[in-house]
């Protein structure tokens, strides 16, 4: 098994979406930008993946000028290239074409020595939705308070 160390989870996006499915996918990086992920200085909260020209991009991810480098360092926010197969890319597209869908990166994590991201193919929640969600955790966290305190 290869050891995989996660770097950050986009909680955000369980609150605001279902999640319908997930794969993996690669990101074509620059040197700075990897030494900035293995630090944590990395937020992936704000961002989405949109395909363009046959090629699926990662948007407004931020990845914090790596501070031991000088004038070669890279772009905070710049488009990232997400790696994927070509059929996994069309199908993809295809999902996306549909009315409401979009991609959403989850999770950022390195397995195996290279940068992954979890991308999740997700419909956004209503209002009513999200209340439904805060109501079902909140009843949860009492009955285990109760649970505790009878024990």
């Amino acid at each position: 098994m290869v050891n995989s160390k996660t770097i950050t989870v986009n909680r955000k996006a369980y609150h605001d979406y279902h999640i319908l499915e997930s794969l993996e996918a690669g990101i074509a990086l620059t040197g700075t930008e990897i030494k900035s992920i293995r630090a944590g200085r990395v937020n992936i909260r704000d961002a989405y993946a949109r395909p363009e020209g046959g090629e699926l991009w990662l948007f407004n991810s931020h990845v914090a000028a790596y501070q031991a480098r000088s004038h070669y360092n890279h772009e905070p926010e710049r488009p990232r290239k997400l790696l994927l197969h070509r059929r996994q890319i069309d199908e993809l597209t295809g999902m996306v074409s549909q009315k409401g869908l979009t991609l959403v990166p989850l999770k950022l994590y390195i397995k195996g020595g290279t940068a992954k991201l979890e991308l999740g193919v997700a419909r956004g929640k209503r209002l009513h939705d999200k209340r439904e969600t805060i109501a079902r955790r909140e009843t949860e966290r009492e009955i285990e308070r109760a649970l505790k305190r009878d024990s």
